[in-house]
């Protein structure tokens, strides 16, 4: 279970938010809102352990993240608004060091079958700095296919993606709650997911 306890965020001079408390348990997706700059990705980035909030907690099964670190990593999948890919890289090598950095070792079929599952057969090994936005964004998302995570924080994932590609998304995050996983996400569009208990938190109330 992952729970949020009366977590401050401050930017510069700016107060984010204050006080906000939460839970999220196996089979829950939390809908996270707000207006731009209400902050929705330094909330997501201080989720994943990346900021320290100015105040409150975030805690993993009963203890801060802070004190558990690896362990708390190798349970989270983290997908920012930008792709986080290397552009003169294919989307194999990408995906095989990004599978590398979380102690996991894929052989190369199980990749290639992850990026035809996300349409671009045929574009494997290509260096990514060629595909369109929409295509990056598969390769990012790709690596939900690979992962061997019980938690995924998604900031903004149907970005540049087609009808198809949203379908296929909204589907993988519907078994993954189905599999008892747990998903935190932020999206400007009404996305409806057919699985699990749907939360709703929004940071400009």
């Amino acid at each position: 279970m992952l729970e949020v306890r009366e977590l401050e965020c401050v930017r510069g001079d700016h107060r984010l938010f204050k006080g906000l408390n939460f839970t999220l348990q196996a089979g829950e997706l939390l809908h996270l809102r707000g207006t731009n700059g209400a902050g929705k990705t330094s909330l997501l980035r201080t989720l994943c352990g990346l900021m320290l909030p100015a105040d409150g907690d975030v805690l993993w099964r009963g203890e801060s993240i802070r004190s558990l670190r690896d362990e708390y990593n190798r349970a989270l999948t983290y997908l920012g608004h930008l792709n986080g890919i290397k552009g003169e890289l294919s989307a194999i090598e990408n995906l095989q060091i990004s599978s590398s950095l979380s102690g996991i070792n894929l052989s190369e079929e199980r990749i290639l079958r992850a990026l035809d599952d996300m349409g671009l057969a045929g574009r494997e090994d290509l260096p990514t700095k060629v595909l369109s936005q929409g295509q990056k964004r598969r390769v990012a998302l790709a690596r939900l296919l690979l992962s061997e995570t019980t938690f995924w924080i998604l900031d903004e994932p149907f970005t540049a993606l087609d009808v198809h590609a949203v379908e296929y998304l909204k589907r993988l995050i519907a078994d993954h709650l189905t599999a008892d996983g747990m998903v935190i996400l932020t999206t400007h569009q009404y996305v409806k997911i057919d699985a699990g208990i749907i939360k709703e938190v929004d940071l400009s109330a």
